[in-house]
């Protein structure tokens, strides 16, 4: 593991334009877990059983609202979490002129909460909410506090949070964005996703640089393809990486 590292470390030393990929595995190392690990959630009101993606869809949302925000608000947002030793180091990274962008398919802010200042979040955030009426902002801190349907205090319209659901398109301005950074990177490094949730896994396919790292605990369909492997806890490696710069 130490030779990963020092290759890691080398990596990072020579590249100026590094792009970082990640999914739920950052996140998971800020013990916020992967809500797809509690397959099968029963719902005891509607005497239906769903699975989370069913209960954080379009569909759901529409036809369920109380339920939905039931679930949403005991999964999906966690206030206490803070930034892992991974959103610190592309923090660093950023800070030192070497990493460009973080394009995230988490929702938590973490990267900002870490310092970081460009970041593409691919499926959106929970600490921004909108009235579904007039636009009205609202913060995580509002939808926890709400009861039932969260509603907007100005004119009362449904307040939705700001994260891309299942059956929902991405914004197309974060998508440019994403891919532009991508393209553009002489380093990308791909951590804690396991490159299954579409579209936006395929968005690493717009990647033409020099180094292509993937660490991750698990194997995923970009390794054949990598100039490193690391297969270990993101936060770990990230951190150690830093400290040989």
């Amino acid at each position: 593991m130490r030779e990963e590292i020092n290759e890691l470390a080398k990596i990072l030393r020579g590249s100026d334009n590094i792009v970082f990929f990640g999914g739920a595995g950052v996140s998971t190392e800020s013990d916020i877990p992967d809500f797809r690990s509690s397959n099968g959630l029963w719902n005891e009101k509607l005497k239906i059983n769903f699975t989370p993606e069913q209960l954080v869809s379009h569909t759901f949302f529409v036809k369920y609202p109380e339920e939905f925000f039931e679930f949403y608000k005991d999964k999906l947002i966690y206030p206490d979490a803070k930034p892992n030793d991974a959103h610190k180091a592309l923090a660093k990274l950023e800070e030192m002129g070497k990493l460009k962008a973080v394009v995230t398919q988490n929702i938590d802010g973490l990267h900002q909460a870490a310092g970081s200042k460009v970041v593409y979040e691919l499926h959106g955030s929970v600490l921004r909410n909108y009235c579904m009426d007039c636009g009205e902002f609202y913060d995580e801190k509002y939808i926890l506090g709400s009861e039932g349907i969260p509603r907007c205090s100005k004119c009362g319209g449904r307040v939705k949070p700001d994260v891309v659901l299942y059956e929902e398109g991405l914004d197309n301005d974060i998508i440019s964005k994403s891919v532009k950074a991508i393209s553009e990177a002489d380093t990308l490094i791909i951590g804690g996703t396991s490159l299954v949730v579409y579209p936006a896994a395929g968005l690493i396919n717009y990647f033409k640089g020099t180094n292509l790292v993937l660490i991750n605990k698990s194997t995923t369909s970009a390794d054949r393809n990598a100039d490193l492997i690391i297969h270990d806890s993101i936060g770990k490696v990230m951190r150690e990486a830093m400290e040989l710069l």
